[in-house]
């Protein structure tokens, strides 16, 4: 399976260090959808290019981007595709049967109180031994999100990773979603279709 997730990246950084795709940042988590950096780090990826953007690019939603917004502490923001090994396991959170296994509600899955979605995560994590979670994103139900514990680091693998830019069709699909207007760009609709 092949994820993609949004990361300030640094070419030169080792595998399990800040700026690598395959870093964990349990260190930094604690205001995400699924941190619990007492019990685990997580890494949050996607299914879909442009879901992984947009959830990047989502705090400029209505307002405007510009060139220095694709930039994370001075690093290139960036998108990685990570290869998850077959051999693991992901709970999917947008199956009926799942959700009533782990008694969760589909309204529970991705809301905005962060109490109720870490307290669903701390449970899979404590009572499966699976590598992660599939949900649907709170920008589009269409839009698969994996929420991978770092148990599942030796699963995964680098397969490519390429430097976001304002003119990068992605870029310009996720401003467009967001309502967002790209500095220096003339139009930035794009038919999604």
């Amino acid at each position: 399976m092949i994820l993609r997730r949004c990361l300030a990246w640094d070419p030169d950084a080792a595998p399990d260090a800040p700026g690598s795709p395959l870093w964990f940042p349990r260190k930094l988590q604690g205001d995400g959808r699924h941190d619990s950096p007492e019990r685990y780090g997580c890494l949050y990826a996607s299914e879909e290019p442009l879901s992984a953007v947009v959830e990047e690019l989502a705090r400029f939603g209505g307002t405007s981007l510009a060139p220095a917004d694709l930039r994370r502490g001075g690093l290139p923001l960036a998108l990685a595709e990570l290869g998850l090994a077959d051999s693991a396991v992901l709970l999917d959170l947008d199956s009926p049967r799942i959700l009533a296994r782990t008694g969760l509600r589909p309204s529970l899955v991705a809301t905005g109180e962060r109490a109720r979605t870490r307290a669903a995560a701390e449970a899979i994590h404590e009572r499966l031994e699976v590598a992660g979670f599939r949900w649907w994103s709170a920008h589009e139900s269409q839009w698969t999100n994996v929420t991978l514990f770092d148990r599942a680091r030796g699963l995964l693998s680098v397969e490519s990773v390429s430097v976001l830019r304002p003119d990068d069709e992605l870029v310009g699909a996720a401003a467009a979603f967001l309502g967002l207007r790209v500095q220096g760009r003339a139009d930035t609709r794009v038919d999604l279709t």
